[in-house]
C-alpha cells in the first residue's frame, strides 16, 4: 500500500494529516524511509506473526526494515530462536548431539519458538489436520525432548536483537552455486522500477542444474527500455542474481493483503504459448534482452544458447 501512495504524483496535501502511526508488515527498507521523509510519518510499527504461531515479535522504535526484537541479553524471557538451516532444502541443522544449532548475529536462520503446553502464550494448539500440524513441530531443538514451532520463515538478527525478514521458506531458488533470495531480488528490482510490482522466481531449465531466475513486471512492453534496466541491473545485482527472464504483463497478481502471488506464473515459465504476455531472454553474448519465440524457446529447452 505505501508503495502505492509513493506511486502518486507529489502535491502539497500530501503532508496535511494528523496520521502519527503507520502500523503493518513487509515494509520494505527503501521503501519505509521515502515513505516516513515524503508523508511526514513521525513512526513506523512493524511486526511478525500469524494467529497460531507463538513467536510473534514487533518492532515498536522505529528500528528501519526490522520486523521485530528480541533481548539477545535476557533470551529466555521470550524463548524464540532462529536456528541454521539448509539453504537449498531448510532442512534443520543439527550438531552431534542430534540437537539444532543457534545461529550467530548475521547468520539467516529459520524462526521457532518454544513449545510450553501448560502455558497459554507458549503452546501451540495446531491444526484440524494433524498431519499439517505434525510438520510444523520439531522435536529435540534446544534440548532432548523438548519442541518448537517451525515458523517456515527465515530471518537474520543483528547484534542488538534486532530481526529482519529474508525470506519465505521457498522463496529461494539455486542459480551458479549460488543462493538466490527472490525478496531481495524483488526489492531492488521493484526499486530500481520506481516501486513498480515485481515478482521473481526460479525456473527450470532441462538439462540445467538449479533454477534460472525469471522477474514478471507490471510494465507495458511499449514503456520499458531495455537497456537502461539490464545497465541498472547490472550494477544492482551480482551475475546469479540477474534475471534470465523478464515477463512483462499489466499486473502481478496479488492477494488481498499486496502479496504477490507466483503460483501461475511458476507454472507457466517462461514458454511463450502458455502466455498472452511478452517474454524476454537476456541473450549474454549479444548483450541484451530478446523476445522469446517459439524457435528461440526450442533452442533454449535444447541447451543450444548460452546461458
Amino acid at each position: 500500500m505505501c508503495r502505492y501512495l509513493l506511486a502518486q504524483p507529489e502535491r502539497p496535501s500530501q503532508v496535511c494529516h494528523r496520521v502519527r502511526v503507520a502500523v503493518g508488515n513487509g515494509l520494505r527498507p527503501a521503501v519505509w524511509e521515502e515513505f516516513t521523509q515524503r508523508f511526514r510519518i513521525h513512526q513506523v510499527a512493524e511486526f511478525y506473526g500469524a494467529t497460531e504461531c507463538n513467536c510473534s515479535i514487533a518492532n515498536m522504535d522505529g528500528k528501519v526494515g526490522a520486523c521485530g526484537f528480541n533481548s539477545r541479553i535476557l533470551p529466555s524471557v521470550y524463548p524464540i530462536r532462529l536456528i541454521q538451516v539448509n539453504e537449498g532444502t531448510v532442512e534443520l541443522v543439527r550438531d552431534r548431539h542430534g540437537l539444532c544449532i543457534p545461529c550467530q548475529p548475521g547468520e539467516p536462520g529459520l524462526l521457532v519458538g518454544c513449545i510450553n503446553q501448560n502455558d497459554p502464550l507458549r503452546r501451540f494448539d495446531g491444526y484440524a489436520d494433524q498431519s499439517a500440524t505434525n510438520k510444523k513441530i520439531a522435536h529435540n531443538v534446544f534440548r532432548k525432548g523438548d519442541m518448537a514451532y517451525l515458523s517456515g520463515d527465515v530471518l537474520v538478527m543483528d547484534d542488538l536483537g534486532y530481526m529482519y525478514f529474508r525470506d519465505r521458506s521457498g522463496d529461494t531458488y539455486r542459480w551458479r552455486g549460488e543462493n538466490v533470495s527472490t525478496t531481495e531480488v524483488e526489492a531492488t528490482l521493484s526499486g530500481l522500477l520506481g516501486q513498480t510490482d515485481v515478482a521473481v522466481y526460479g525456473v527450470t531449465l532441462p538439462g540445467v542444474e538449479g533454477k534460472a531466475g525469471m522477474a514478471a513486471i507490471a510494465e507495458g512492453a511499449d514503456q520499458f527500455d531495455f537497456d537502461v534496466f539490464l545497465g541498472a541491473v547490472q550494477k544492482a545485482l551480482p551475475p546469479y542474481a540477474r534475471p534470465l527472464f523478464l515477463r512483462l504483463l499489466p499486473q502481478v497478481d496479488t492477494t488481498g493483503t499486496f502479496k504477490i502471488q507466483k503460483t501461475r506464473l511458476q507454472k507457466e515459465g517462461y514458454d511463450p504459448r502458455h502466455s498472452a504476455d511478452r517474454i524476454y531472454f537476456l541473450n549474454s553474448r549479444a548483450g541484451c534482452y530478446e523476445v522469446v519465440t517459439e524457435e528461440l524457446y526450442i533452442a533454449i529447452t535444447e541447451g543450444r544458447m548460452s546461458l
